[in-house]
C-alpha cells in the first residue's frame, strides 16, 4: 500500500502530468507514454538538461581545480549518461575511446594512425548501425557513437599535424594540430564531455583542454560571465520543444504513407511535405540549442571577442537560428544548420581532398562520407544526392540572375522583392522537405512511395534545370560578361 507521502506526490503530479496517482506509477516509460514520447526519447531530454546542473557543479566546484579531477568529471558523468540512456551497451563507446588512446600512443604520429583510425572507428559504427538497424528512428548506442566517431578520427588527424612542420601546415590546421601527447584521462574527459556526448556540438581537444585549463573565460583568472548567454540559449531550445511537443502529433511523416495523404490534392501533398519539411527539423534544433547553453555555460562556447569588446560565445554553436529562420537559399541553410558538424567535414575530408583538384568531386565525396556516417539506409544516400543537386544547381541559378543585366535588373525591383523572397522561401523549404522525406523514411519502399505520389518532383524539377540552365545562360549573358569573367 502506498504511503501518505506518496499519495501526496501522486495528487501533485497527476494535475500536471496527467499521470494515475501513486508514486509507483512514476517511471519513465508511464510518464513517456503520458507526453506521448517513448522512454528512450524521455530518457534522452533528460540527460541533455541534466547538463546544466552539472555545468553548475563545476563552475563552482573545480574550476581552476587541477586538471585530472576535471577529467576525472567529465569521464565519470559522460559514462553515467552513457549507462542511465543505453545501460551496459555503453561499453562501446568505451572500448573505442581506449583503441584509440592506444593507436595513438603505439603509432604515434603517423599517417598509418590515422588510416587504422578512420577505418576502424567508421567499421565499428557501420557495423552498429548494420546489427541494430530497423525500419524506424530508434534512440540507441549508435547515436552518441555516430559524434564520437568523429571526435576520435578529427583527434587522429590533429595528434598527425602536430608531429609535422609547422611551415607545412595551413592556419587552421596549426591552430588545431596537438603538440603533446594526450594521456587516456584526457582522451576520456574529451570524449566524454556531458554537454556534447549525446548530440554533440564537435570540438577539438586543443578547444577543450583550454577549457580545462581555465582559458575560456572572458574574465582572466575567474569564472565566465556566461550565464545568461547560456540562459538565452536554453530559453529558445524551451521555444523549440514547446513548438514541437504541441506540433508533433499533428504533423508526421507517417502521415506521407497513408492512403488519405495519397488520395488528397497534388498541392496538398505538396503543402504537407513543404510544412513537414520545416518542422522536422525542430527537433534537433532544440537539442543543439539546449546543448550548446550547457557548453556556454561551463565556458567551452568561449571564442573570443568582437572588435567592440564583447565576448563571444558561439564556438559551440550548431544552429544560427535567424538564418535558418530567414534565409531563402538551401546554402543558408547548410550554414545554419548542423554548423559545427558540418566545420568537421570540410577541416577534416573536404579540405583533405584538394589532391583530386576537383571541388565538385570533393564536395560529393564528402556529403557521400556524411550519408554513410548516418547510417546504412538508402534514404540517408537519396538525401545528401539531392542536397549535392540542390546546390549544384542553385548556384548556377545565382550566376545566372548575376550575369545576366535582365535578371539582375528584375532581382532589383524593390517592389517585387517580397514576391521573389516567397517563391525563393517556397521552392526552398518544398524540396527541403523532398530531401528530407528520404532522410527520415530511411528504407526504399517507403521514401520511394512518398516520391511516387508526387511525382518524383524534386529530382525532375533540378535535373530538368541543371541541362537548361547552361542554354539560358548562352542567351541571357552577354559575350563581354562572359569575356569578362573569363579574365
Amino acid at each position: 500500500m502506498a504511503s501518505a507521502v506518496e499519495r501526496d506526490v501522486g495528487k501533485v503530479v497527476e494535475p500536471i502530468w496527467g499521470l494515475r496517482s501513486g508514486f509507483e506509477e512514476l517511471s519513465l516509460n508511464k510518464l513517456a507514454t503520458s507526453l506521448g514520447a517513448s522512454e528512450q526519447a524521455l530518457r534522452l531530454i533528460i540527460s541533455i538538461f541534466l547538463g546544466y546542473p552539472l555545468a553548475l557543479f563545476y563552475r563552482h566546484y573545480l574550476f581552476y581545480k587541477d586538471s585530472y579531477l576535471i577529467h576525472l568529471f567529465h569521464a565519470f558523468t559522460g559514462l553515467s549518461i552513457a549507462y542511465f540512456n543505453f545501460g551496459y551497451q555503453f561499453y562501446h563507446s568505451l572500448l573505442c575511446v581506449i583503441l584509440q588512446f592506444l593507436i595513438l600512443r603505439l603509432m604515434g604520429r603517423t599517417m598509418t594512425a590515422v588510416l587504422t583510425t578512420f577505418c576502424l572507428q567508421m567499421a565499428y559504427l557501420l557495423a552498429g548501425y548494420y546489427f541494430t538497424a530497423t525500419g524506424n528512428y530508434d534512440i540507441k548506442w549508435t547515436m552518441p557513437h555516430c559524434v564520437l566517431t568523429l571526435k576520435l578520427i578529427g583527434l587522429a588527424v590533429d595528434y598527425f599535424d602536430g608531429g609535422r612542420n609547422q611551415n607545412s601546415l595551413s592556419s587552421e590546421q596549426q591552430k588545431y594540430a596537438i603538440r603533446g601527447v594526450p594521456s587516456l584521462l584526457e582522451v576520456a574527459g574529451f570524449s566524454y564531455f556531458y554537454g556534447a556526448f549525446l548530440v554533440g556540438p564537435q570540438f577539438s581537444m586543443n578547444h577543450y583542454m583550454k577549457l580545462v585549463q581555465g582559458q575560456l573565460t572572458d574574465i582572466p583568472g575567474k569564472m565566465p560571465n556566461s550565464t545568461i548567454p547560456a540562459l538565452k540559449r536554453l530559453s529558445l531550445g524551451l521555444i523549440y520543444l514547446v513548438g514541437y511537443t504541441l506540433l508533433s502529433p499533428h504533423i508526421t511523416e507517417d502521415y506521407l504513407l497513408t492512403e488519405d495523404y495519397e488520395n488528397r490534392p497534388f498541392w496538398f501533398r505538396c503543402m504537407y511535405m513543404l510544412i513537414w519539411g520545416k518542422f522536422v527539423l525542430y527537433k534537433y534544433v532544440t537539442c543543439w540549442l539546449v546543448t550548446e547553453g550547457v557548453c556556454i555555460l561551463t565556458g567551452l562556447g568561449f571564442n573570443g571577442f568582437e572588435e567592440n569588446g564583447k565576448a563571444k560565445w558561439d564556438a559551440c554553436a550548431n544552429m544560427k537560428v535567424w538564418l535558418f529562420e530567414t534565409n531563402p537559399r538551401f546554402n543558408g541553410t547548410i550554414a545554419s544548420f548542423n554548423i559545427n558538424t558540418n566545420a568537421w567535414v570540410a577541416r577534416y575530408f573536404f579540405k583533405r581532398l584538394k589532391f583530386l583538384g576537383n571541388k565538385e568531386l570533393s564536395q560529393g565525396l564528402s556529403l557521400l562520407f556524411l550519408a554513410l556516417w548516418h547510417g546504412l539506409h538508402s534514404g540517408y544516400l537519396v538525401c545528401f544526392q539531392m542536397e549535392f543537386l540542390i546546390v549544384i544547381v542553385e548556384k548556377k541559378a545565382a550566376n545566372l540572375i548575376r550575369e545576366s543585366p535582365a535578371l539582375s535588373n528584375l532581382a532589383s525591383v524593390t517592389v517585387l522583392q517580397p514576391f521573389f523572397y516567397l517563391v525563393q522561401q517556397t521552392i526552398h523549404w518544398l524540396f527541403m522537405g523532398y530531401s528530407m522525406t528520404a532522410f527520415c523514411l530511411f528504407t526504399w519502399d517507403k521514401w520511394f512511395k512518398v516520391y511516387k505520389s508526387v511525382y518524383f518532383l524534386g529530382h525532375v524539377f533540378f535535373l530538368s534545370l541543371l541541362f537548361i540552365l547552361p542554354y539560358i545562360h548562352k542567351s541571357m549573358v552577354p559575350r563581354k560578361e562572359k569575356l569578362k569573367k573569363m579574365e
